[in-house]
């Protein structure tokens, strides 16, 4: 029996694509310049979406973010 996924709407992908590049962005930066990626990840983190907007997003991506965001902080601090 074939299930169907559930396609995601255009917020949700506009979301998770952002996400993505948000976090991949700062990795990046953090190996290159040391504590610039922190400070850049910093930045980036005050564009984060309000919490309460975590409803929106499916229950995979908004515990992926909120891990790699964990682990960003700690690292970062």
């Amino acid at each position: 029996m074939k299930r169907r996924r559930k396609q995601w709407s255009v917020g949700e992908r506009l979301w998770g694509m952002g996400a993505v590049a948000l976090l991949l962005t700062g990795c990046a930066t953090t190996t290159v310049g040391g504590s610039a990626g922190c400070q850049a990840y910093a930045e980036a983190r005050l564009s984060l979406p309000p919490v309460e907007t975590i409803a929106d997003v499916p229950a995979p991506w908004a515990e992926w973010v909120a891990r790699t965001d964990d682990r960003m902080t700690g690292t970062c601090r």
